[in-house]
């Protein structure tokens, strides 16, 4: 018998390749999205549940038709800077919507919850390494409302039995290797795809905010996590629950990180062209050196990134890249 898993935001960038994955396992991914971020294209492996997860009626509905063995919730709002200046978009969007669905998830008698959250809930902890132990401080709604989600499946394993296992990162980079899903938002935020747009002419230049932070190059370090690698974490984290064990956390992230300089540098190596670039001041808020550590999903979850290296992301999403984006 098919063991279904629903996926919200499955038609996300994020979301498209965890279903890939969830079919590669075995599973049949149900993808539910409003399509408000998400893209149609996008849905190939499993069957699309159109709906809004403020509509308590159409997940019922979608619960009782596939009864799946798991949820995996990724459809949220992620644009830290939207968030500073209007946070109620965000925990109307995020946390009232995420409750709707654990209601819903116990209502149908489901027990296993897999969550995309977030290493913006601890804040700007600057030039640590963050791991499961660091005290959470968001500063944002976004990292905000990704806490109180935490905190609400915590409430409902207590209350009702909910397992759930949470997972923590930063920034999610690289694409399918066989380019059958790939990234692209509107508007873009993320580093790589930035630097490849302003590599083939799509922006005129990539903006660097701030060469003055105290690291090697003078620029920010992030942690990245190429895509293909965290979505196996979280089919791990499906596996997880299934075989009886305990709600867990666990950080995914390398523990070094790249600055802007080399993410560029690296981009330009891999497409064998200039990146122009435009030098700017500092954002405000942005902390010099933010990275996480993955010990506990390694030695506890078993998992094993296969794709983590700098070259590998960036010849992933240039690949992804050349072929085209979705259309609405």
């Amino acid at each position: 018998m098919a063991k279904h898993v629903l996926v919200t935001g499955g038609a996300g960038y994020i979301g498209s390749h965890a279903c890939k994955a969830l079919k590669a396992a075995g599973y049949v991914p149900v993808t539910f999205d409003s399509f408000v971020t998400g893209w149609r294209d996008a849905v190939k492996f499993g069957p699309l549940e159109e709906g809004d997860l403020a509509d308590r009626t159409r997940l019922d509905e979608v619960f009782a038709k596939w009864q799946p063995v798991a949820v995996m919730h990724f459809a949220a709002l992620s644009l830290v800077g939207e968030s500073m200046t209007n946070p109620g978009k965000y925990w109307r969007h995020n946390v009232l919507s995420s409750l709707n669905l654990i209601e819903a998830t116990c209502a149908a008698g489901v027990k296993n919850f897999v969550f995309s959250s977030t290493c913006a809930t601890y804040g700007d902890q600057d030039g640590v390494i963050l791991d499961e132990g660091t005290r959470q401080m968001p500063i944002n709604a976004y990292g905000g409302s990704k806490r109180a989600i935490e905190d609400m499946l915590r409430d409902f394993g207590n209350s009702h039995g909910l397992n759930s296992v949470i997972f923590r990162y930063f920034n999610v980079a690289g694409c399918d290797p066989e380019s059958e899903v790939g990234e692209f938002h509107r508007p873009e935020t993320h580093l790589i795809p930035l630097v490849l747009d302003a590599i083939d002419g799509r922006r005129p230049a990539l903006t660097v905010y701030g060469t003055d932070y105290p690291t090697p190059d003078g620029t920010c370090i992030r942690d990245y996590v190429h895509v293909s690698d965290l979505v196996d974490a979280h089919v791990l984290g499906v596996k997880w629950l299934e075989d009886g064990k305990p709600s867990e956390v666990f950080c995914l992230g390398s523990g070094d990180g790249f600055s802007v300089r080399e993410v560029i540098a690296k981009s330009g190596s891999v497409t064998n062209r200039e990146v122009p670039i435009v030098e700017g001041a500092r954002r405000p808020g942005d902390a010099a050196k933010l990275v996480s550590g993955s010990k506990k999903a390694i030695e506890v979850l078993g998992w094993k990134p296969k794709r983590d290296d700098l070259q590998t992301m960036i010849a992933d999403a240039w690949r992804w890249h050349q072929n085209g984006h979705y259309e609405k």
